[in-house]
Formats: C-alpha cells, structure tokens, sequence
C-alpha cells in the first residue's frame, strides 16, 4: 500500500506543480476576465491537484510511511539528520504553506471587484504557493531526495 500511494503521490505532484504554473502564467498574460477564464480553470484544477497531494500526503505522513516510526520515535533526533528533517518538518511545512496561500489565492481572486485585482491576487499567491511547492519537493540530490518519476 505505501508503494502504491507514494507512486500516485509521485506523479500527482506533477499535475500540481503545472496547474499552479499554469494559473500563475494565465494571470500573468491577463486572462482572468469572466467567470470561466483561463486563470479560473488553471487555478481549479491547481487546487483539485493540490487537495489530491495533500490527502495522499497526510495518508502517507500519518499511516503507511515507515519513515515516521524513527522520526517520531526521537523527534529531536530526527532534527540533526538532514534527511528525516526533510520529510519531518521541511517539505510537509512548506507543502501546506503552499496549499494554503493557493486557496486564499483563489478565495481573494473570486472576491475581487476589478480584473485587474483579481489578476495581482492570483498572479501573487499562485506564483508563492508555485515557489513554496519547487523547494518543498524531494528533488534529487538533496537530503530526502527521491527519483522524478516513480513507476
């Protein structure tokens, strides 16, 4: 069961990251008039992907993950290896900051008077929420890094 999720947590991660991308890149351009423009849908599909990771990720985080048996066993431990430090603090941090400034993003954008709030509210959480997700990644070479693509 661990496998299997943290596989489709694997790719999920990447439908997330290019929806956030997209709805941060069809602010940027200007697309966020009407009720169903560009930036609108980027930006749905950006938060169903993102809800999607953060469920696998607190399935993983809380359940299966044999990684937290020695995290929490000694969480002080834990803190002065790079690795278990990564998965115990860094990227579930900076993964729910992410999810969380997207959804503000979101809320704030459908509450703007004008296009031209709606397209700064979005482009700005979006673009962070974009960031938040780039270093919060285990991407290969760092401690807790892991492969690109799980198959």
């Amino acid at each position: 069961m661990y496998t299997t999720l943290l596989t489709i947590h694997s790719w999920v991660r990447w439908f997330a990251l290019v929806a956030a991308v997209g709805a941060t890149l069809a602010a940027a351009t200007g697309r966020v008039r009407g009720e169903s423009s560009p930036a609108d849908r980027w930006g749905l599909f950006a938060m169903t992907a993102l809800d999607i990771q953060m469920l696998l990720g607190l399935i993983l985080y809380l359940a299966v993950s044999p990684n937290m048996g020695p995290i929490l066993a000694d969480f002080g431990a834990a803190m002065k290896d790079p690795t278990l430090r990564f998965w115990a603090v860094e990227h579930t941090l900076t993964m729910f900051l992410a999810i969380v400034i997207a959804h503000i993003g979101r809320v704030l954008a459908r509450k703007a008077s004008t296009p031209v709030a709606k397209r700064t509210r979005l482009m700005v959480c979006f673009g962070l929420a974009t960031i938040l997700m780039m270093l919060g990644m285990p991407w290969p070479g760092r401690p807790g890094g892991r492969a690109l693509f799980r198959i």
